[in-house]
C-alpha cells in the first residue's frame, strides 16, 4: 500500500463534554483545530440528528418590555401565517440536546454515529484518507469492531486504527512506564502503562463522582442558597478565582489566619481599612472606602445586595421590567463613576498592594448569561434594539475599562464557548457577561474529599502491577491529564494528598537499617562501623528482606535464575516488601519541544500523543508493524481483525 502524506491523516478524540478533531498533521504538532460538543439534537424525521438546535424565528417584532410567546401561542395563529415564520439555527442552546458519551461510555450509539459523521463531514477530507480514533478505557472489544465495521462502511477509509487513550498520553509526554490519571467530566480512569503496555490488572476505569461535574456540584450545593445555578457554578469552576487551596491552608477570614491582619491600629481601620500605620499597613487596604454613606463598607445600606443574592436578570427582562432595570443600573453606575471622581486626587502612595486569590475573603468573576441572551431573543426585538440592550447589560472587561479607565477582569477567566467550535474561547459575538461576587465558598469545590477519593484508586492501581519492581517507576512518573483537571490546584493538591497518605521518606535511611541483622557492620555518623560480633552456632540470624532488596536490585542479571545470592533456593520474589510503598512520588515532566501546546498546556495530551503516534504508523512506518488495518485486511478478516492492529 502505498504511504500516506501528513495531509491524508484524519486524528479524532470523542469526549463526554468535547469531540476534538483534525486533518492533516502540521509540521510543528498544535492543538486540536476543531472542537464541537459531543452532542446531537433529534431531527424531524425519526433516528436522524442534527449538530444543532433548530428553532423558530419571527419577522414580526413584539413589544420591547413584553412577555416572549410561547409555542401553544404560536401554534394557536391562523393558518395564513405560518409563511411568516422563519427557521434559523441556534448554536447557544442545548435544551432538547442528546449526549451519547457518558462517564466515558457510549450510551447511545445511533447519536454517536451521527456525530463521527458530522465530525467527518465538518473536515471534509479528500478521498484517500486514513483514521486514526482514540478510544476510552471502558469501550469494550465489541465495541471497538462496531466502530470498525461503521467506518469502513460508512467513510470507505482506505485504514483505519484504534489508539488507546492512556497510552496516547504516554506517547506525548515520551516515556514509555507511567502512571496516566485521566480526568474526565463524569469519572476518571487510571491506568498504569508498562513499556507502552497498558495493564488492564487493576485498572480504574470510569470512577463515578470524580471528575469535573462533581465539583461544578459541590460548588453548587454551597451557592444554590445565594442564588447560583449550575451553569454559573460551572464558569465559577473554570475561572481563576476557583482553586483547590494546598492541605492545611486556611480559608481567607477562618479563626486560623495569620498574626498579620490583627488591628493594631483602630483609628487608621476605621478609616481607611488599614490594620496599623506605616506603608506596610497600606497591603491590607480594601478596594472599597470606608465610613458612613454609599457605597462604603461601613453604612446603614451596607450588604444588602449580598443578602439579597444574585439577581435573576433574564426574569426580570422578561417580565416586562428592563426598562426599569436598565434605568437602575445606569444610576448605579453614574453613582460610582461620581464617587471615583472625588477620589481621584488621592496619592499614588495609598493605593492598596493587590492581595492573592487565596486570601481573599470575597471575589468577582464575569458570568456569561446564555438564559439573558435567549430571554433578549425571544422577545424578537430589532437590530438595533438587540445592540443597545446588549450594550447596558453587558458587564464586560471592555465596557469596565471604556467607562472606568481600569483594566477589568482578563478575559480567559471564562474558557467557556457557547458553540464549543473552533474557534477563540475568550470571546464570543453576541454574549452578555455580568460580574458576580462570591465568597470562600470558591474553594470548597473539594470538599467531600474528591481528591482523597482519586489519590486511593492511583493507589489501588499501582498496587496491582505484578511486576514489583516496576511499581517504584509508576510511582515517579505520573501524569494528570483530562479538561477535568483544569480545576485551578487541582494537580498540586492531589499529589500533596497522595504523598501525604502513602509516601515513605527515605531520609533517614531506618528502612533498612532498622531490622538489619546484629551480625551485620553498620556505618555510624562518624564514619566508622560498628563492631561486629560473632556468628552464632546456626550461622545467625535471617537476612532482612528490605536490605536484600535493596543490595541485590542492580545485580539480578548477574545471579542464577530462581536463585538468591544470600539465600541459596529462594526466590527473588519472596522479597517484595520494598515495591508496597513508594518513598518517591512526583509528575512527569512535560515535553519541551511543542511550543504551541505551552500556551494552552497538557490537558489534552491524549490527543498530542495521538499525533505523535500517526506521524510514526501511518507516514514513517507504514504499517509494518500492524499499526492499522487497511481494508484489505479487512475485507479479508472483517471486523475482527481490528484487534491485530489496535494500539
Amino acid at each position: 500500500m502505498p504511504p500516506f502524506k501528513d495531509d491524508q491523516i484524519i486524528i479524532i478524540a470523542p469526549g463526554s463534554e468535547t469531540t476534538v478533531a483534525q486533518l492533516g498533521l502540521p509540521e510543528s504538532f498544535t492543538p486540536a483545530r476543531l472542537r464541537v460538543r459531543s452532542r446531537m439534537f433529534a431531527a424531524e424525521k425519526e433516528g436522524e440528528f442534527e449538530p444543532y438546535k433548530i428553532r423558530r424565528k419571527q419577522d414580526k417584532p413584539t413589544a420591547a418590555n413584553g412577555p416572549p410567546k410561547d409555542d401553544a401561542q404560536e401554534d394557536a395563529k391562523p393558518a395564513e401565517d405560518d409563511e411568516e415564520i422563519v427557521w434559523e439555527e441556534d448554536r447557544v442552546s442545548e435544551e432538547g440536546a442528546i449526549w451519547p458519551i457518558q462517564e466515558g461510555r457510549i450510551v447511545d450509539w445511533p447519536c454517536f454515529f451521527a456525530l463521527l459523521t458530522h465530525v467527518y463531514n465538518t473536515l471534509n477530507p479528500p478521498f484517500h484518507t486514513a483514521i486514526l480514533l482514540i478510544t476510552q478505557p471502558a469501550w469494550t472489544p465489541r465495541e471497538h469492531e462496531k466502530l470498525t465495521q461503521f467506518i469502513f462502511e460508512k467513510f470507505k477509509t482506505p485504514a483505519f486504527g484504534l489508539m488507546d487513550a492512556a497510552l496516547a498520553t504516554t506517547w506525548a509526554y515520551g516515556v514509555h512506564t507511567a502512571t496516566v490519571v485521566d480526568v474526565g467530566k463524569d469519572k476518571v480512569d487510571i491506568t498504569a502503562v508498562s513499556e507502552f503496555i497498558p495493564h488492564t490488572q487493576g485498572r480504574v476505569i470510569s470512577l463515578a463522582g470524580c471528575g469535573g461535574e462533581a465539583f461544578t456540584q459541590r460548588l453548587l450545593s454551597k451557592l444554590k442558597s445565594k442564588g447560583l445555578n449550575r451553569d454559573m457554578c460551572e464558569q465559577l469552576k473554570r475561572s481563576p478565582i476557583c482553586e483547590l487551596l494546598p492541605p492545611g491552608t486556611p480559608l481567607p477570614g477562618s479563626g486560623d489566619a495569620p498574626t498579620s491582619n490583627v488591628i493594631t491600629n483602630p483609628a487608621a481601620a476605621a478609616s481607611t481599612g488599614a490594620v496599623g500605620s506605616g506603608p506596610a499597613a497600606a497591603a491590607t487596604i480594601g478596594n472599597v472606602p470606608r465610613g458612613p454613606g454609599m457605597d462604603t463598607e461601613v453604612g446603614e445600606d451596607a450588604g444588602i445586595e449580598e443578602n439579597e443574592g444574585v439577581l435573576d436578570v433574564a426574569s426580570i427582562v422578561a417580565g416586562g421590567k428592563m426598562t426599569e432595570y436598565l434605568a437602575k443600573k445606569e444610576k448605579e453606575k453614574q453613582e460610582k463613576a461620581n464617587a471615583k471622581k472625588k477620589g481621584v486626587a488621592a496619592p499614588q502612595a495609598n493605593k492598596p498592594v493587590k492581595l492573592p486569590n487565596s486570601r481573599l475573603e470575597k471575589a468577582t468573576f464575569l458570568y456569561e448569561d446564555h438564559a439573558l441572551l435567549d430571554t433578549l431573543k425571544n422577545m424578537n426585538l430589532n437590530t438595533q434594539d438587540m445592540a443597545d440592550a446588549k450594550t447596558a447589560l453587558d458587564e464586560g472587561p471592555s465596557r469596565k475599562a471604556h467607562e472606568n479607565g481600569e483594566n477589568g477582569e482578563p478575559t480567559s477567566a471564562i474558557e467557556l464557548n457557547g458553540t464549543g467550535e473552533s474557534g477563540s474561547t475568550t470571546k464570543r459575538t453576541g454574549s452578555i457577561r455580568r460580574e458576580i461576587e462570591v465568597g470562600i465558598e470558591r474553594f470548597m469545590a473539594d470538599s467531600d474529599g474528591t481528591v482523597e477519593k482519586i489519590a486511593d484508586a492511583v493507589h489501588r492501581a499501582i498496587s496491582s502491577i505484578d511486576e514489583v519492581g516496576k511499581r517504584s517507576d509508576l510511582w515517579d512518573q505520573l501524569i494528570v491529564c483530562g479538561n477535568g483537571s483544569k480545576l485551578r490546584g487541582f494537580k498540586e493538591t492531589l499529589l500533596q494528598t497522595i504523598q501525604t497518605k502513602y509516601l515513605v521518606s527515605p531520609s533517614s535511611a531506618t528502612i533498612f537499617t532498622s531490622e538489619i541483622p546484629s551480625n551485620i557492620s553498620t556505618p555510624t555518623g562518624t564514619g566508622a562501623n560498628t563492631p561486629q560480633p560473632q556468628l552464632g552456632p546456626h550461622g545467625g540470624s535471617q537476612v532482612n528482606p528490605l536490605l536484600l532488596a535493596a543490595t541485590t536490585a542492580q545485580t539480578q542479571h548477574l545471579m542464577p535464575h530462581g536463585g538468591n545470592a544470600l539465600i541459596p533456593g529462594m526466590s527473588q520474589n519472596t522479597h517484595s516488601s520494598h515495591g508496597q510503598t513508594p518513598t518517591s512520588i512526583k509528575f512527569v515532566k512535560p515535553p519541551e519541544y511543542f511550543p504551541e501546546w505551552k500556551d494552552v498546556g497538557f490537558d489534552e495530551s491524549a490527543f498530542l500523543g495521538a499525533q505523535v503516534a500517526a506521524k510514526v504508523i501511518f507516514v514513517v512506518d507504514q504499517g509494518q508493524s500492524k499499526g492499522y488495518m487497511t481494508r484489505v485486511d479487512w475485507n479479508e478478516q472483517g471486523p475482527q481483525g481490528i484487534h491485530d492492529y489496535s494500539l
